[in-house]
């Protein structure tokens, strides 16, 4: 079955869909749930991934590309042509560690500026493949910051909310076209 998603780990000189950047409404709103896994979203799902290797990415939700449907898919290995791509459709963080680590986050939607974040550890996550089938995942490292980083789009938080350094993120939006006043800052 799965074989039908592939998709080629390459940069498309026109990715099939557009991304939207900091400042955008549509990243800060909340994404609908997907009642029905089928076809039209198999084929959202393979848009989404040749935009995000398009892109240089390691994960892609989808109102980054202006799809108001809680759809994300991750691969930390892009460059490992073996290595499969997670999709997610409708994910829930169902536990996470007690243990936080601060590491740097990037973003599609705010290229060039890289801030440390603070996140738990580990993840547990129920959702859908994209086959419809209900999945559970547990996650450490760069998978489950991935995961917590991009389920975040799907309630409309970005990355810069969660930035503990403002003066230092003011600095990175200043100096690299964004505005502050697109940061909606979340209390820890």
């Amino acid at each position: 079955m799965a074989a039908s998603l592939a998709v080629e780990k390459k940069k498309l000189k026109n990715p099939p869909l557009q991304l939207h950047y900091l400042g955008d409404r549509v990243l800060r709103q909340a994404a609908k749930r997907v009642s029905k896994v089928d076809d039209s979203i198999r084929d959202i799902v393979r848009k989404m991934l040749q935009t995000m290797y398009s892109a240089d990415g390691i994960g892609l939700a989808a109102p980054q590309v202006g799809i108001n449907k809680q759809i994300l898919v991750i691969d930390i290995h892009p460059d490992d042509p073996a290595a499969e791509p997670l999709v997610m459709i409708n994910p829930v963080i169902k536990d996470f560690s007690e243990e936080l680590e601060v590491c740097q986050e990037g973003c599609l939607s705010i290229p060039g500026v890289y801030l440390e974040v603070r996140r738990p550890a580990m993840v547990e996550v129920a959702y859908k493949d994209e086959w419809g089938r209900p999945q559970v995942i547990m996650a450490g490292g760069l998978l489950a910051r991935a995961i917590q980083h991009e389920i975040d789009h799907l309630t409309g938080v970005m990355f810069v909310d969660r930035v503990e350094n403002q003066a230092l993120l003011r600095h990175e939006l200043k100096e690299h076209g964004f505005t502050a006043s697109a940061v909606r800052p979340i209390a820890a």
